[in-house]
């Protein structure tokens, strides 16, 4: 008899008879508690069978996902994927993860255990004791969990991922915020004062992230062709504290976007301005290597500072709750509001498709039908 069935108290524990150890000659089974409902435990018993007979069988792990998460991220994450999401990884799996649940045999964790803490986390989940967390905190948190369990699937430690049958909550779309048109001309007139003038400029002008921003050479700009060649991004590392240049992420992501003559002028005086301030310390006249926007001495400005000097004059504008990521929303949409083609928008953004593009200006689009609607309509009933 391959397997069998036997109940204890309430329980029912399954028994597999998994033949000799070549090592020892010693008869050996595989034991699991299954619960109260002996249907389940058939089932199961059935399952197990199936995969000795087939060879899909996964002797368990003794080890806990406390151990298997950490060693997860020394073997798969800090090689696989890059630094920062590394890093976030490492922040859900220590403050969250491991004090949930970290003591559970990774081949004892169970839909039922991650279905429990989701709620859990959305009702008291801060580290500080103040509520619960947001819907797409935690779907963070179970995307971490997934991905590393896909990896003890891929390995052979368990059979199957636990977050396939759990039930993740729903997120909504954040709410768009971007300016309007008087809105950018007096928040641009407050920053003339400040020396992130020209970098708050190319970001509304261009669409480009904060990390791209920081990351431009003199070289990635054509002034002949009035261009600007996107090519990498500096990140902020938490745990190090250091600043590092990354390649973009998609080919979409590496693109030359069109300046506006405005913007060509700027950058033009700030380079004349930028290389006579250095030689005035002493330094040497800078090259094409050196950075657009830095400190005096040629080395990045941290992101966060950046953020800091933005949020001062959005609530000086009267512009409270506009953030630095909002000056891209703002240039796509008064570029889709202009009524330029989408598919442009989301070559200058960098987007993967222009379906993300649609999906995350929607609330333009609108009014877009609207026009192309009374365009059609004066096109054909009045030639127009």
């Amino acid at each position: 008899m391959r397997g069998c069935i036997i109940k204890r108290g309430d329980s029912y524990r399954i028994k597999v008879s998994l033949g000799k150890d070549p090592k020892t000659g010693k008869y050996i089974s595989h034991y699991e508690t299954v619960g109260s409902s002996k249907k389940a435990a058939e089932k199961r018993l059935n399952e197990l069978i199936h995969q000795y007979e087939t060879g899909s069988y996964v002797k368990p792990s003794k080890g806990t996902l406390a151990e298997f998460l950490e060693r997860w991220l020394r073997d798969y994450a800090y090689i696989n994927v890059s630094q920062r999401t590394a890093e976030e990884y490492e922040a859900i799996i220590q403050r969250h993860l491991i004090p949930a649940f970290g003591g559970v045999l990774l081949v004892q964790l169970q839909p039922n255990m991650i279905q429990s803490y989701i709620t859990e986390k959305l009702e008291n989940g801060r580290i500080d004791g103040s509520g619960g967390l947001s819907n797409m905190s935690v779907k963070h948190h179970i995307v971490c969990l997934h991905t590393a369990l896909q990896y003890a699937v891929k390995m052979g430690l368990i059979v199957r991922n636990p977050v396939d049958a759990v039930i993740i909550p729903k997120t909504k779309r954040p709410e768009m915020k971007f300016m309007n048109e008087s809105d950018v001309k007096r928040f641009l007139e407050l920053a003339k004062n400040t020396p992130y003038y020209i970098l708050f400029y190319l970001a509304i002008f261009t669409g480009m992230r904060r990390s791209e921003l920081l990351a431009l050479r003199w070289q990635d700009i054509d002034f002949g062709k009035g261009q600007v060649y996107i090519t990498r991004s500096l990140h902020h590392l938490k745990n190090t504290g250091a600043l590092i240049f990354k390649e973009p992420k998609s080919e979409k992501s590496r693109r030359a976007v069109a300046l506006s003559p405005s913007t060509v002028e700027l950058l033009k005086e700030h380079k004349i301005t930028q290389n006579n301030f250095r030689l005035s310390l002493g330094y040497l006249a800078f090259n094409e290597n050196d950075l657009i926007f830095c400190h005096y001495d040629g080395k990045p400005l941290l992101p966060n500072t950046i953020t800091h000097n933005w949020i001062k004059l959005t609530k000086k504008a009267g512009l409270e709750g506009i953030r630095l990521h909002d000056a891209r929303h703002t240039h796509a949409s008064l570029m889709l509001k202009q009524g330029v083609h989408p598919k442009i928008v989301q070559e200058r953004l960098g987007h993967s498709s222009i379906q993300v593009t649609l999906d995350t200006y929607s609330h333009v689009t609108p009014g877009l039908q609207e026009s192309a609607a009374r365009a059609f309509d004066n096109l054909v009933l009045t030639g127009v």
